[in-house]
């Protein structure tokens, strides 16, 4: 079963205008299926292959001299010497289109894309699917909140209805354990590498402490930073900068962090049915996590960074999401709640009281309501469905 890609028209619009596009994401989000989908035409290499990889890396040169047509080059983090001399072969003959490169270990390319293709290369991330992406599939237009909650955005577990979401995120974490981290952590720390998964995991839509993080797992906090920055470079999490102005308030300025795929997050939390869920204390936290996915996606589709902060004062003042979009401050907090209440809103209130001057779009409470209305007529603040993330 194939699951249409927002990201496509974003991906065939940019590719003609650069010689190099490259696709980042988190392994399995679909990249490769997307690109062999939308450019049948091209040839496809993978570095995956250690014996392709191998002679790339060796002898560049050689290797691209072979490369006659338009190419898709799969996980090009394996051979990442080969990108210096594709800018040769670039520079000697400027096409776009001519390449496609993706990879799942950012951490290890960024540089190397930075100081080869500069000006040369579009960059794009692609995330597994987001629950609006998927709702205009019509065979999932039925689905709840709860249910894409519990499965994660992964195209596989969707495509396949057979499969086993333990097995796939058992398998998943076992792959990228292996493929990815084993390469830059002593083996012998790949346990307590994924026990660190683990408590980032009933960390999501906390303030990050490296410290707590660090005495939980057993670890030195050199070796906590570390492993956020890799975790952050291969697209597993995301830290959320705060948002602030000089107004003379003592602000947090420390990061949030957020899992990027709510699946995996309710995997590693052992949450796997709505009763579950519901009753579990990081509820709350789950969903949070999911509005913040989505909102990701939403940039990713666009092809901008995403412009997303929070807002909290050591007084306690706290909103989930400040969102900058089409020049005006679009202020969010997110409830699990079906019906929330006036209360709820309060921080919506201060941050608006705080920031007078600030062009203020909407306002309003991300919940699990099945429609979009006005609940706060003297504030303007709303009731929110996650379906205003698409707009």
């Amino acid at each position: 079963m194939w699951i249409n890609r927002k990201s496509s028209k974003l991906i065939q619009d940019t590719v003609i205008h650069y010689p190099v596009l490259f696709l980042t994401g988190p392994r399995q989000a679909g990249k490769t299926s997307l690109l062999k989908k939308l450019f049948p035409d091209y040839d496809y290499l993978t570095f995956d292959l250690p014996s392709v990889a191998e002679q790339a890396e060796k002898n560049p040169l050689e290797f691209i001299s072979t490369l006659k047509r338009n190419t898709i080059i799969d996980e090009v983090q394996y051979a990442a010497r080969f990108l210096r001399y594709l800018k040769l072969e670039i520079d000697k003959k400027r096409i776009n289109g001519r390449f496609i490169l993706t990879g799942s270990q950012n951490f290890l390319l960024m540089k190397d894309i930075g100081d080869s293709l500069a000006g040369r290369c579009a960059i794009i991330d692609l995330y597994s699917l987001s629950f609006n992406e998927l709702k205009n599939f019509k065979n999932f237009r039925n689905i709840s909140e709860i249910d894409f909650i519990l499965k994660g955005g992964y195209p596989q577990i969707w495509a396949d209805r057979g499969l086993s979401t333990d097995i796939f995120y058992s398998s998943y974490l076992s792959t990228y354990l292996e493929r990815d981290i084993r390469n830059l952590l002593n083996v012998g720390k790949l346990r307590d590498f994924e026990r660190f998964l683990r408590a980032l995991a009933i960390r999501s839509a906390q303030i990050l402490s490296y410290s707590d993080l660090a005495r939980d797992v057993g670890i030195a906090v050199s070796t906590a930073k570390e492993w956020i920055s890799v975790l952050e470079a291969s697209k597993q999490i995301y830290l959320l900068e705060p948002y602030y102005r000089n107004l003379g308030k003592r602000l947090i300025k420390s990061p949030k962090v957020y899992l990027n795929d709510v699946g995996l997050m309710c995997f590693l939390l052992g949450i796997e049915n709505k009763s579950q869920l519901i009753k579990s204390p990081l509820a709350g936290a789950v969903w949070e996590t999911f509005v913040f996915n989505e909102m990701i996606r939403y940039f990713s589709f666009k092809g901008r960074k995403p412009t997303i902060w929070y807002w909290r004062t050591r007084d306690g003042e706290e909103v989930d999401f400040i969102v900058e979009k089409n020049n005006k401050i679009n202020i969010f907090e997110s409830k699990f709640s079906e019906n929330p209440d006036k209360n709820d809103s309060k921080n919506i209130k201060k941050f608006i009281t705080n920031f007078k001057k600030e062009n203020i779009g909407n306002a309003g409470i991300l919940c699990r309501t099945d429609r979009n209305y006005q609940f706060d007529k003297e504030d303007n603040i709303y009731l929110f469905n996650i379906s205003i993330l698409a707009q």
